[in-house]
């Protein structure tokens, strides 16, 4: 199967979830987006590397980092490979003595130590799929005027019905869920999408 390289674009609290951050996904060459739910010590370790920051004792990512390069293991790449009811799963490709070792990891472990080594993120085509979303079409109609009315219904709040939408409409609630960050409204919108 062919990757697909990707990148940190975001990591933002997610709005309907207590303690939970959305960490986004980039694809590098195109306008899809991956947005994964994480817990708030994981967003914190990727924050952290993302900042370079430097915390007084070091975080598990960071040991794990110093473990890995004492045993001269160099993290080569990290692969979000699958996406089982809801959950995405991921491996580290590790090259110890010049052979190449696959690691099961959560997807957020995975992706603290790839920011720590600075190696690529990769995924395949259907897991973009199925769970990405096409900021193309949004980006697009941000630049008009009409991209930023409130979908609404009578009672004037945006409907959890998705089904009573015009794919239009979606396409307006999903561009709104995108700009407040909501990532998981966003995949929900995308979903509902998927469906028609």
């Amino acid at each position: 199967m062919k990757k697909i390289k990707l990148e940190i674009v975001a990591l933002s609290h997610a709005i309907t979830r207590n303690h939970s951050y959305a960490v986004v996904l980039g694809e590098q060459k195109g306008f899809r987006r991956l947005p994964i739910v994480i817990g708030g010590a994981e967003a914190q370790a990727i924050a952290v590397a993302m900042e370079d920051m430097a915390p007084t004792r070091p975080l598990t990512h960071d040991l794990m980092k110093s473990i890995l390069e004492t045993l001269e293991v160099d993290l080569k790449e990290v692969i979000i490979n699958n996406l089982l009811d809801g959950v995405f799963y991921a491996k580290l490709v590790c090259i110890k003595d010049g052979e190449e070792i696959e690691i099961d990891s959560r997807t957020s472990d995975a992706l603290a130590l790839a920011v720590r080594f600075e190696c690529p993120i990769y995924t395949y085509e259907f897991i973009l799929d199925s769970a990405g979303i096409v900021l193309e079409e949004s980006q697009k109609m941000a630049e008009g005027a009409t991209a930023k009315e409130e979908v609404t219904v009578s009672g004037g709040e945006p409907s959890e019905d998705l089904s009573i939408y015009s794919v239009k409409e979606l396409d307006k609630l999903l561009l709104q869920a995108l700009e407040k960050e909501d990532y998981e409204r966003a995949a929900k919108l995308r979903d509902e999408l998927n469906k028609r």
